[in-house]
């Protein structure tokens, strides 16, 4: 409020601007208002409402339910699994068409449901309007609607209200409001009225924090700032990184699957085999290669990430959200209320005598002063209480305790002044008693003008003290306001300048005592001394910096983006480690002139608008990287909304930026962001998993089909006995691979690179690998068992799926531990499930399977082990292997 660092603003750097005055006639209504005219007749306010329309948001219309489950099942995989049951019907295997069926269902409806619960960003917009407004109607003072408010309204305005309507000041007494919803910064801005200069502007949505104040309505609706940022948070979210990477996968997984079976069905044709036997076959090996459970898993795995995000403090509002975090390479803040806590600290005092420090949390009372680094006590430091109480007296805010339902201090009136009292709480001082034993009689109110405030209080012996706090290029004023000698006025500027370097808004105190009659009003800011100076500073969250530090050894790249003055950014930036140097800096306006360079080539940027917000995320997305946002503001919504991944503050955010986000941290805490980053590695950790378990089973059954003629082995499977081992391996052990926890420092290996691909760093050689070993054990014993008079085709199914089974048990992320017992419950099913094909009769007959020695049974659990072993060593073989030929990655 009292001085921006560097005791400078830039002209217009606050600054927004309504889209446009709406017509003359509210030209008109702002010259009628200025000279204290009636405001509208209702009879023209509601000519006016019929015209411009209510004050609220539009929303688009809502997307028919169909389209919603079109754009569910185009997904390219979901076109192989619905071609795969078209196939099963056809040959009348109506159990395997069933399970497909039903993958296809669950999978639709969960991503339908997830996509439903996403649309209401504007609404949230739209709730955002205060509910009801005072206005000047005819004379009267009239409570209104929000809704009804007209371009032309004369609106007045009192502590505590929200602005219904974009508007231009007329009257304004002590008028402060908070923007910091709309600009990112967090000092409130006076709204002074002068003669012959521009009448400033209020925004729709802003709130009123200190005076009163009447304004004229210039837009309402869709028109007004909050409008303009609805039309930027409309876009419909796009596909994550994940089901861009599925869906590259699914194309290419149907035409492989289509071409291998073709040879299957043109090899058996060859060898003499019956036309209907191979086209089932064929069709049963493409329903094989297919991993129709992949949905389902991968629905799992999100699903158990949202819960764990939910035990985290976090709510995922979109599903694949918690997965879009893992492939994370940018993570764009805001500053305050995200990285910084939002509350203004008097962090640094100094007077005459020495120096200071303060620390505390938000509005509580100080924790400790400190002076030399010892704790400074009221009669150990009669120069601090001396600097605490002229600031406690020249002071109109007030600290509200902590209530029932919340354990902060809250700032009532300016948050500089409530940080004053905090610091002046730490020395024992409490304003009502200082109010009480020296009452106010005077005063001269700040202004934009003066950059100063003077109050006048009457001492308990007789006479006057004086004291006057503001910038200190006001202050400091030794031919003005001072009587204090020039070096120490040297001094003081000095140390001023240096504090707002450092980002600082820093303050200059200067006060006197002096009898009645020698104060008249026209000499109460003259002779005064310098009592001192306090730095205030909205300080950095206390574990930010440890997060980030955490961000950056995961190889993400921390940005801020904040609406607040340059120096405070680059302060900010330098104590979190998130910046060096200020060539990393740039501004809105240097963004605008063009000057800044690339987009991308900044780590700070400040004094941007909404608009300038999403230019920038939209420059990193171009880039190729995967970019967060973090914010909680107005004017974050349109940066989270187009983000790939936006992440909102729960508590201190507002509606807007809660609704347009994809994840709610409900602790405000940005360490949860790197617990998210962490879920969404072991998510997608867990997908690639899946798929080399499932692809690996795919692979080893297509090469036996195809092998297996040449060794002997005229038809290795049946199609029925191929879709059984394809229901019991790729079911509930197939999806069970979903729950698997996280692996031991994922978070100290960098972000995957955003343009590889799912099957990318090394898991196709991996799979073809595992593909041979799992063919070989099976055609071998299928060998042996042909060669010794043994029924080799029951063997060969039962060998097949019980080595695949072997490879899930192997694929753990800790095969050591009991961590997912559903996957261990699962495999021992399926596993029993695959020894009932061969015991039960019944199962016999459906599968064309027979009985078995239990030697020879023996011998098929056996494999078990085989399956495993091998899947253990090419894991440990691919840890080995150089970062280069991982594709960066040391894992998953």
């Amino acid at each position: 409020m009292f001085g921006e660092p560097g005791c400078q603003r830039p002209p217009g750097s606050r600054t927004w601007r309504p889209p446009r005055f709406l017509s003359a006639e509210v030209d008109r209504a702002y010259r009628a208002a200025s000279d204290a005219g009636p405001g509208l007749s209702e009879h023209e306010a509601a000519r006016r409402l019929a015209v411009h329309g209510p004050n609220v948001i539009a929303a688009r219309p809502p997307t028919p339910w169909w389209r919603r489950v079109w754009w569910q099942i185009r997904d390219p995989l979901i076109v192989v699994l619905l071609a795969a049951a078209a196939l099963t019907l056809a040959t009348g295997d109506l159990a395997d068409a069933a399970v497909i069926l039903l993958v296809i269902t669950v999978n639709t409806t969960a991503g339908y449901i997830q996509e439903v619960k996403a649309e209401h960003a504007v609404a949230a917009l739209s709730a955002m309007s205060a509910p009801a407004a005072r206005v000047l109607r005819g004379g009267a003072d009239r409570s209104v609607a929000a809704s009804d408010v007209v371009p032309g309204d004369l609106i007045l305005l009192a502590e505590g209200d929200i602005v219904p309507a974009d508007a231009r000041v007329v009257e304004a007494v002590r008028l402060l409001a908070d923007e910091s919803s709309l600009t990112g910064e967090s000092a409130p801005v006076a709204k002074e009225v002068g003669e012959g200069s521009q009448p400033p502007l209020l925004a729709a949505g802003t709130v009123v924090v200190r005076g009163r104040g009447r304004a004229v309505a210039t837009a309402t609706g869709s028109d007004s700032t909050l409008g303009r940022i609805a039309t930027m948070v409309t876009r419909a979210p796009g596909p994550t990184p994940l089901q861009r990477r599925l869906a590259a996968f699914g194309r290419l997984l149907a035409a492989v699957t289509v071409a291998l079976c073709a040879v299957v069905l043109a090899l058996g044709l060859v060898r003499g085999q019956p036309v209907e036997l191979m086209v089932v076959a064929a069709i049963s090996l493409a329903v094989a290669a297919v991993p129709e459970s992949l949905p389902a898993a991968v629905t799992l795995s999100l699903a158990l990430g949202a819960r764990r995000m939910a035990a985290r403090h976090a709510i995922v509002r979109r599903l694949p959200a918690v997965e879009t975090l893992g492939s994370v390479t940018v993570l764009a803040s805001d500053k305050t209320g995200t990285l910084t806590e939002g509350r203004m600290l008097a962090e640094r005092l100094w007077t005459p005598t020495g120096r200071a420090t303060v620390t505390g949390s938000g509005y509580a009372p100080a924790d400790r002063l400190e002076r030399a680094g010892s704790t400074v006590l009221p009669e150990d430091a009669p120069d601090l209480v001396g600097l605490l109480e002229a600031a406690v007296l020249c002071n109109d805010a007030a600290l509200q305790p902590p209530d029932q339902g919340d354990s902060a201090w809250r700032a009532l009136g300016d948050p500089t002044e409530a940080a004053l009292l905090a610091a002046a709480a730490g020395l024992g001082l409490d304003k009502t008693v200082i109010d009480r034993r020296l009452p106010r009689i005077q005063e001269v109110p700040f202004d934009r003008r003066r950059k100063r405030m003077t109050t006048i209080h009457r001492l308990p012996a007789g006479g006057l003290r004086v004291v006057c706090k503001g910038a200190p290029e006001s202050v400091l004023r030794p031919d003005e306001v001072l009587s204090t000698d020039a070096a120490l006025c040297e001094r003081a500027v000095a140390l001023a300048d240096e504090w707002s370097a450092e980002g600082y808004r820093v303050l200059a105190i200067a006060s006197a005592d002096v009898p009645e009659q020698d104060a008249p009003r026209e000499r109460w800011e003259s002779h005064l001394s310098l009592v001192g100076l306090v730095g205030i500073l909205d300080p950095p969250r206390e574990a930010s910096r440890a997060t980030l530090a955490t961000c950056r050894e995961a190889g993400i790249t921390p940005l801020l983006i904040t609406g607040d003055h340059p120096l405070t950014a680059t302060a900010i930036a330098r104590r979190l480690g998130i910046v060096a140097d200020a060539d990393q800096v740039t501004t809105g306006e240097r963004l605008r002139e063009g000057s800044s360079g690339p987009l991308t080539g900044s780590r700070v940027y400040a004094r941007t608008s909404p608009e300038q917000k999403l230019d920038i995320i939209r420059a990193w997305h171009a880039a190729g990287h995967v970019v967060a946002m973090t914010g909680d503001g107005v004017n974050d919504g349109p940066a989270l909304r187009h983000a790939d991944i936006g992440v909102a503050m729960g508590r201190r955010g507002t509606e807007v930026a809660r609704q347009a986000a994809d994840l709610v941290l409900a602790d405000d805490n940005l360490a949860t962001v790197v617990s998210a980053v962490e879920e969404g590695r072991r998510i997608y950790a867990n997908v690639r998993r899946y798929l080399l378990y499932a692809l690996t089973g795919g692979t080893a059954e297509i090469l036996v089909m195809l092998i297996g003629p040449f060794m002997g082995l005229a038809l290795p499977l049946l199609p029925a006995q191929i879709l059984w081992i394809n229901l019991l391996t790729h079911g509930l052990p197939g999806v069970a691979l979903g729950a698997e926890p996280v692996e031991p420092g994922v978070m100290r290996r960098p972000a995957r690179p955003p343009e590889q691909s799912v099957m990318g760093a090394g898991l196709w050689p991996r799979i073809l690998a595992m593909g041979v070993v799992v063919t070989a054990g099976t055609l071998a014993v299928g060998v042996w068992a042909q060669q010794t008079g043994r029924p080799w085709q029951s063997l060969v199914f039962l060998v097949l799926g019980a080595t695949q089974l072997g490879v899930a048990l192997g694929s753990r992320s800790r095969p050591r531990s009991l961590a997912n017992p559903f996957l261990l419950a699962a495999v021992a099913l399926a596993l029993a499930l695959q020894v009932a094909g061969i015991l039960l009769p019944p199962l016999r007959s459906l599968l064309g399977t027979d009985p078995l020695a239990w030697s020879d049974l023996g011998l098929g659990l056996a494999s078990v082990c085989w399956g495993y072993l091998a899947m253990r060593v090419q894991s440990r073989f691919f840890r080995a292997a150089p970062a280069d030929q991982r594709g960066g990655l040391q894992s998953w």
